[in-house]
């Protein structure tokens, strides 16, 4: 019994330990710091999905895309662009007709996906089982940021 209580002192913090919103502004972050990612073009002018009006306020705002699309791999793997896009879609408000569920823009999700692919945070499932998975590199960088904000909370 008294071995068993060691264990799970020791046992690492792990981005499902922190709370979301605080892992992905401080991943967010993180990736910006890095400077690794490159933006699209048109980054100022994008809106994400077709149920918005406007492009994000932030600037930052396809860092913190990543950082989401990142932790929702870590969490659950072999997710696909398909999948992301019904996650971060939204309730398209039609005037004074009843407003309906769109998927956001597939587009922005792919092109996360492929920077985070690029700087070795994400890989490609195989063919038959599809989607994308987080790498070790990537889980390790995570559950590092997952530790700073729990050590910071406590």
């Amino acid at each position: 019994p008294h071995q068993e209580k060691e264990m799970s002192e020791s046992k690492g913090i792990t981005v499902k330990d922190v709370d979301s919103h605080q892992f992905v502004v401080q991943y967010a972050a993180h990736l910006k710091k890095q400077g690794k990612i490159q933006l699209p073009e048109l980054v100022d002018l994008m809106k994400t999905g077709v149920s918005k009006e406007l492009a994000p306020y932030s600037d930052d705002w396809f860092y913190v895309r990543c950082a989401a699309l990142a932790r929702r791999l870590y969490i659950r793997q072999g997710t696909g662009v398909g999948a992301f896009s019904k996650v971060f879609g939204d309730k398209k408000r039609r005037g004074t007709l009843p407003g309906h569920f769109t998927k956001s823009s597939r587009g922005i999700i792919r092109g996360c996906l492929k920077q985070l692919e690029r700087i070795g945070v994400v890989e490609k499932m195989p063919k038959e089982a599809g989607g994308r998975k987080i790498t070790r590199q990537g889980q390790q960088d995570c559950d590092r940021i997952a530790t700073e904000i729990y050590g910071a909370s406590q």
